[in-house]
């Protein structure tokens, strides 16, 4: 009896609670009381609790076969204080894009005279600008419902539609811009180096380029694990803020994105530069003042365009993610994701007199224009 006692007091050393409960059923069954259960359930109590171990706090890092049914939230283009900005910029620039650009296909596929390589690689330029301009809705309808969200399958689609979009637009800017060279400075050899088999090439090498870098950028934004804030500053789900919420290093993705914007931006923009170059001098060797001056007008508005496109863009893309801060980058984004859109056709095309008779035309066959 006194050695059960003796194991008992110095249960407070025995880790195993399965042996302290030997021990104390032991020293009952030995023991002469006539209420054993009472003074086991006494002995019990003065067991020290078992130690747990303490909990630890961890940067949750959301899975990736979970992340489908976690939505990101967009801080949006305005805030809410701009009601009124909402309602009225966005969406008459929606309006507006869309109808200019709607008109300027219908037109070029309607009339045999414009059926020409370069309204033909206009013609998918206004296209890429329709389908790119439909941003705006989004951002339009998160406001009004006052939820902001989008869901990852929509955010990834997002990110694929913009980046063929802006890929394949900046090899077609290139496209043009080169026919616009072989019209200037090679008239002669125009019919050959222009001839429907290379501008379908160069329309269809655009598309098909811009999907496939499409294709890699998304899968792997897409698989990098978001263990930050789900908040995007921006009003579309774009690759430079969808790096920002990641919690792994993506210094190795950059490097792509890197090599990505050579492609798509520096070689397109150093041909467009040269082209022009060339281009400015064979107008000046042109004797007639009216001439030059005509092409000096024209050749400016497009570089303006050029330059308006191309600049936000390498900025954005070329620069390391650190060096991002989200109000500049959403900033720059509107130059070519929105006022490119609705600048392309009025530079291109309706600034041309033939355009404008032709458009001119066209509605008046229209029956309400007529009433």
């Amino acid at each position: 009896m006194k050695l059960w006692v003796k194991l008992f007091s110095e249960g407070s050393n025995i880790k195993n609670v399965s042996v302290k409960m030997f021990v104390a059923a032991a020293l009952l069954l030995t023991a002469k009381t006539t209420q054993p259960w009472k003074q086991l359930v006494s002995l019990l109590r003065d067991f020290p609790e078992p130690s747990r171990p303490a909990k630890t706090r961890k940067c949750k890092i959301i899975p990736e076969n979970q992340t489908s049914s976690t939505d990101f939230i967009f801080l949006g283009l305005f805030s809410s204080s701009h009601t009124s900005l909402v309602f009225s910029s966005p969406f008459i620039i929606f309006i507006l894009t869309v109808t200019e650009n709607t008109l300027l296909i219908l037109l070029i596929c309607r009339h045999s005279h414009f059926h020409s390589p370069m309204y033909f690689l206009l013609t998918h330029l206004s296209f890429m600008d329709i389908l790119h301009i439909n941003i705006v809705p989004k951002v339009i309808t998160n406001f009004l419902s006052g939820t902001r969200t989008i869901s990852l399958a929509g955010c990834g689609f997002q990110i694929f539609l913009s980046l063929i979009l802006l890929g394949g637009e900046c090899l077609l800017l290139a496209a043009m811009f080169y026919d616009h060279y072989v019209a200037i400075c090679h008239p002669m050899s125009y019919a050959m180096l222009m001839s429907d088999s290379v501008n379908v090439l160069l329309a269809m090498g655009a598309w098909l380029v811009g999907t496939l870098n499409s294709i890699i950028h998304t899968a792997f934004v897409l698989h990098f694990p978001f263990c930050h804030s789900r908040t995007i500053d921006h009003f579309f789900c774009e690759v430079p803020a969808m790096l920002k919420l990641s919690c792994v290093d993506t210094s190795q993705y950059e490097q792509g994105i890197y090599i990505s914007s050579i492609i798509f931006l520096l070689i397109p923009f150093s041909v467009i530069s040269i082209s022009y170059v060339k281009i400015l001098h064979t107008i000046l060797q042109t004797k007639s003042s009216e001439v030059r001056k005509k092409s000096f007008s024209t050749c400016l508005f497009h570089m303006v365009v050029v330059v308006m496109y191309y600049g936000p863009f390498i900025f954005i893309y070329m620069r390391p993610k650190s060096y991002h801060t989200p109000g500049q980058d959403k900033f720059l984004a509107i130059f070519y994701t929105i006022l490119t859109c609705t600048l392309n056709p009025v530079i291109y095309s309706f600034r041309n007199e033939d355009v404008l008779k032709g458009m001119k035309n066209m509605l008046n066959c229209i029956p309400l224009a007529k009433k």
